[in-house]
C-alpha cells in the first residue's frame, strides 16, 4: 500500500488518520457519557475530564493535520455506479465529519477555560485560556458541546451505514478502500 492517495484508493496515511480519528471520537464520546454520571467523590471525577480534554486537544491537532493532508492530496473518485444523491450525501457527511469535531473541540475548550485556567495536555504542554467572561460560559458551552457530540455520533452512524450499504448491498469497493486495501482495477470500472 502506498503512503499517498491515488485516483482509485486512499493512501496509508489517510487510512491511518481516518481510523485513529474514528476510534478517538468513539472513545471520547463514551468517556464523555460516562463522566456525566460521576459524582464529586468518585476518584475519576477529576482524572476523567483531564484525560478527555487531553485527548480532545490532540485529536483537534490530528484533525487539522488530516484536513491539511486531504486538501493537498488526490481524492479517490467515487465508484462510477454511485448515484448523484449518494455522492452528494457522502460529500455532506464528510464535510460534517470534519466540521463537527472541530466545533465540539472549540466548545470543549471554552468549557475548560471558562474559569481562566489553561488546559493541560497530559502535562506535556498547556493551551492558555484566551476567551473567558462569556455569561454562563461553562454551562452554555457544555450544552452546545453535548448537542454537537450527539450530532457527530448520528452523522458518523449515517456514514457507517452508507459504507456498509455499499459493501453489503451494492457490493462495491467503497468500504474496502478505507480498510487499506487497494481494489482491483476491474472492480472500480
Amino acid at each position: 500500500m502506498k503512503w499517498r492517495n491515488t485516483t482509485t484508493s486512499w493512501g496509508l496515511l489517510a487510512v491511518l488518520m481516518h481510523w485513529l480519528v474514528a476510534a478517538s471520537i468513539v472513545g471520547l464520546f463514551g468517556l464523555g457519557l460516562w463522566m456525566t454520571g460521576l459524582d464529586y467523590y468518585d476518584p475519576w471525577y477529576k482524572q476523567g475530564p483531564d484525560i478527555h480534554r487531553s485527548i480532545g486537544i490532540l485529536l483537534f491537532l490530528l484533525i487539522l493535520l488530516r484536513l491539511a493532508w486531504r486538501l493537498n492530496e488526490i481524492i479517490p473518485a467515487p465508484h462510477p455506479n454511485h448515484k448523484p444523491w449518494e455522492v452528494q450525501t457522502a460529500h455532506t457527511a464528510h464535510l460534517l465529519l470534519y466540521l463537527l469535531p472541530l466545533a465540539i473541540m472549540v466548545s470543549g475548550y471554552l468549557i475548560s477555560t471558562a474559569d481562566g485556567r489553561a488546559v493541560s495536555v497530559f502535562g506535556w504542554f498547556e493551551i492558555p485560556a484566551l476567551f473567558t467572561g462569556l455569561d454562563k460560559q461553562e454551562e452554555l458551552m457544555g450544552d452546545i458541546h453535548e448537542l454537537l457530540a450527539w450530532g457527530l455520533i448520528v452523522t458518523a452512524a449515517i456514514h457507517v451505514a452508507g459504507a456498509l450499504k455499499h459493501h453489503l448491498i451494492d457490493k462495491d469497493t467503497t468500504l474496502i478502500r478505507m480498510l487499506g486495501t487497494t481494489p482491483n482495477e476491474e472492480e472500480t470500472e
